[in-house]
């Protein structure tokens, strides 16, 4: 399973390594908005099949970035590391800020899945050559801006700034940015603030950019740049108020600085700021970059909203009920027979065991959609259990049968076991019905033979599937 760590400003490199030629274009995909934003959004990463996989925990929901693969990375393999660890987990699969042109591999991956495309996400996509010359007819307001403040503040230049060398202009900036600073900012905006001066702080490295405007020896803005693939990022603009034409001036000197190879600019989102945006949609932008959420959904979720009764010669297989419960307790308590379950039942519940605990399990299960436990009845009366779980969000999930042992050798697992499947494969449109067993386990073994095609093992379990 993944192992994710969380992000911190040693991981740089670590970072750099993946999206310094990475071409999604967006923002997040940069190692200034991981280290930025990194507290804020519980950033974590983890290595898998040569991709980097970034976690992210916002307002009580984990998401996924899309992998970024390396030299030799496959994104598929862990796209799939990523399932495996929501399976795990217990948590549902969010890929989130997909790139555009990964969107299609998600669209063909997951049968059944909700996309979003928020309007407010969307990054503002600028050609270099254009904020490089503010040319044409279009930008006769930028050029009318800048020729402005050269104007009024003829010695005013641009150059690269140093964290250390320049630290006492830095400091001094902030002191009269504040100043300058809305009375009437949102929180949201104060902390926007802070991260930003932390930034500017941190140890002078090759990737990060920094520019700075100054009048004389007076620091009047400053930014700071990444590059990642062709598209040059811009993590911080900021200028003093009083500087009139400062913004458009910067924004000018930086790209022509620090854009040489790049085609595109991404001055990131606009967090729904009235003001934001209409000052980004003044420049121009070649395009709003799309950041795509996609939720995929199992089987469950869109098909099945109660357990079904289902009906075969001998068995009725149903929801398991509180009138089960003695019954169910000693099913699952059956430690000789349940050997072969390949499932702790006391020790996953992480709890002392009650009267009702797996009951309680079973049913929580069914009702956040990741199992449906069928009670296995013969006449009426609780003879073992057929379990769908482990849905994969690919149309495929696992399955496994128990029955008491005064009834077993009766051939009730088989039919109850090929019931169940055949409700996964056939009503609830599932494409691929997995199940394993112990090597040692030849009544398992039997039965699973005699409902599915084995297709591998390894040095514990047989591997079968039913497909459609």
């Amino acid at each position: 399973m993944l192992t994710f760590k969380n992000i911190t400003v040693r991981d740089a490199a670590m970072l750099r390594r993946y999206y310094e030629n990475c071409d999604y274009a967006l923002c997040e995909y940069s190692a200034g908005v991981k280290l930025m934003w990194r507290s804020a959004l519980r950033y974590a990463w983890a290595e898998a099949a040569g991709c980097l996989i970034i976690r992210c925990e916002s307002e009580g929901r984990v998401s996924f970035d899309y992998p970024v693969a390396g030299p030799d990375g496959d994104e598929d393999a862990a796209l799939s590391a990523i399932e495996a660890y929501c399976m795990e987990t217990g948590i549902q699969p969010e890929i989130s800020i997909v790139p555009e042109e990964k969107a299609p591999v998600l669209l063909s991956r997951y049968p059944y899945v909700r996309v979003s495309n928020i309007r407010t996400w969307r990054d503002y996509l600028y050609y270099k050559e254009d904020l490089q010359l503010f040319a044409g007819r279009r930008y006769s307001g930028q050029r009318n801006h800048i020729k402005k403040f050269y104007a009024q503040w003829p010695n005013a230049e641009f150059r690269p700034i140093s964290a250390k060398a320049d630290a006492g202009a830095i400091e001094q900036f902030w002191v009269d940015f504040k100043a300058e600073f809305p009375k009437d900012s949102g929180s949201k905006a104060m902390a926007e603030l802070e991260l930003s001066k932390k930034m500017m702080a941190m140890p002078d490295k090759p990737w990060l950019l920094r520019g700075g405007m100054f009048d004389g020896e007076k620091l009047i803005a400053l930014s700071l740049c990444e590059k990642c693939g062709e598209t040059l990022i811009i993590h911080i603009e900021k200028a003093l108020y009083s500087y009139a034409g400062a913004y458009p001036a910067m924004v000018q000197a930086e790209v022509a600085a620090f854009g040489d190879g790049c085609t595109y600019v991404n001055r990131e989102d606009d967090s729904g700021d009235r003001g934001l945006r209409t000052s980004k949609l003044q420049y121009g932008p070649a395009k709003l970059a799309p950041k795509y959420h996609f939720l995929p959904q199992n089987e469950l979720l869109r098909h099945v909203s109660a357990i079904p009764e289902l009906k075969t010669e001998r068995l009725t297989l149903s929801a398991i009920t509180e009138a089960d419960i003695p019954a169910y307790n000693a099913l699952v308590l059956d430690s000789d027979r349940n050997r072969w379950w390949g499932y702790d039942d006391v020790g996953g519940l992480g709890a002392p065991v009650t009267e009702r605990s797996f009951y309680d399990v079973a049913r929580r299960d069914f009702e956040n959609r990741m199992a449906v436990n069928f009670a296995v009845r013969l006449n009426g009366t609780l003879i073992g259990e057929a379990v769908l779980y482990n849905f994969d969000y690919r149309g495929s999930a696992e399955l496994g049968c128990r029955i008491d042992k005064a009834y077993a050798g009766n051939g009730y697992g088989t039919e109850a076991f090929r019931c169940a499947a055949e409700w996964g494969l056939y009503q609830v449109n599932l494409s691929r019905i997995v199940a394993k067993c112990y090597k040692e386990n030849e009544a398992s073994y039997k039965m699973l033979s005699a409902c599915m095609r084995r297709n591998g093992e390894d040095e514990t379990f047989f591997y079968f599937e039913k497909l459609v």
